[in-house]
C-alpha cells in the first residue's frame, strides 16, 4: 500500500515504482510512457536542459554536441532537444541508454516516427561503465529512483565520463510538489501507473540540500544548483579546463 499523501515529508520514502517492474505488461508500460511524455512536455523538461546546452555550444564555438542521455525512458526529452537544436542551427548527436529493452523499443519507435536521428542502446548505468566521448551527459527524472549511495556513485560516474558538462534535471521533494503530482497525475494522464508513481516519485525525491551533499560526496566541485518550474531542480557541473 502506498504512503498516504498527507503523511509527513521529513525524509525520503522510497517505494518501488510500478513502471520499474519488469513484469509490467506492454499496454500498461506504453500507457505509462505516453503519460510521462505528456507530463514532461508540459513541465518543459527538455527546455530545462536546452539553455545550458546552447550556452555550452556558444562557449565552445561548436556547431555540434555529442550527448549521452542516461535512463532515457521514452526518449521524449532527447526528441524535443533535437528539434529545438535543429531550429537553432545546432546539431545534437544524442544517444540514449536505458536498462529496459521494452522501454528502448518504445523510444526507438517514437524517434523513427518523428524522423529524429537518435540512437539507443541497453545499459545498466549502475553496474556498467558509462561510455566516454560525449560532450554532455544528461539525466532527467532518474536520480530519485536511487538510494543515496547509488545516486552518489552515478554522479561520480557521470562527471568522470563527461567531456564538458553534466546536467541532472529532477524533482524536488516538497508538500507543493506532492500535491501537484497527485492532481497532475489524474488530470494529465489516464495511466494508473503514472497516477501512483507520480506521488511515489516526489516522496523519493531529494531536497536541494540533499542534492548538494550527494554532489559533494561524489567529488563534484563548484556545482550550480537551481530551482526550476514546476518543483524541479537543475544540477549543472562543468569540467574545468585544467582537469
Amino acid at each position: 500500500m502506498s504512503t498516504p499523501i498527507w503523511s509527513p515529508l521529513t525524509g525520503r520514502v522510497m517505494e518501488p515504482e510500478d513502471i520499474d517492474d519488469p513484469s509490467l505488461d506492454r499496454d500498461r508500460l506504453h500507457g505509462a510512457l505516453g503519460g510521462l511524455t505528456t507530463i514532461n512536455a508540459l513541465s518543459r523538461s527538455a527546455e530545462i536542459l536546452w539553455a545550458p546546452l546552447r550556452r555550452l555550444a556558444r562557449e565552445l564555438k561548436a556547431d555540434r554536441l555529442r550527448i549521452l542521455d542516461i535512463a532515457t525512458g521514452a526518449g521524449d526529452v532527447p526528441r524535443r532537444l533535437w528539434r529545438k537544436a535543429k531550429r537553432a542551427g545546432l546539431a545534437l548527436e544524442i544517444h540514449g541508454v536505458d536498462v529496459s529493452e521494452p522501454v528502448l523499443e518504445y523510444a526507438r519507435r517514437n524517434a523513427e516516427a518523428a524522423e529524429a536521428p537518435l540512437s539507443f542502446s541497453r545499459l545498466n548505468v549502475l553496474t556498467e561503465p558509462l561510455p566516454e566521448g560525449y560532450d554532455v551527459i544528461t539525466s532527467s527524472l532518474f536520480l530519485h529512483h536511487l538510494p543515496d549511495e547509488a545516486a552518489t556513485s552515478l554522479l561520480r560516474s557521470m562527471a568522470a565520463a563527461a567531456g564538458h558538462l553534466v546536467l541532472v534535471n529532477d524533482l524536488r521533494r516538497s508538500r507543493w510538489g506532492l500535491l501537484l503530482a497527485h492532481f497532475a497525475g489524474r488530470a494529465l494522464t489516464r495511466s494508473p501507473v503514472v497516477r501512483v508513481d507520480a506521488v511515489r516519485s516526489v516522496r523519493a525525491a531529494f531536497t536541494l540540500a540533499e542534492v548538494r551533499k550527494l554532489a559533494s560526496a561524489a567529488g563534484l566541485k563548484e556545482i550550480q544548483l537551481a530551482r526550476r518550474w514546476p518543483c524541479r531542480y537543475l544540477l549543472s557541473w562543468r569540467r574545468l579546463l585544467r582537469e
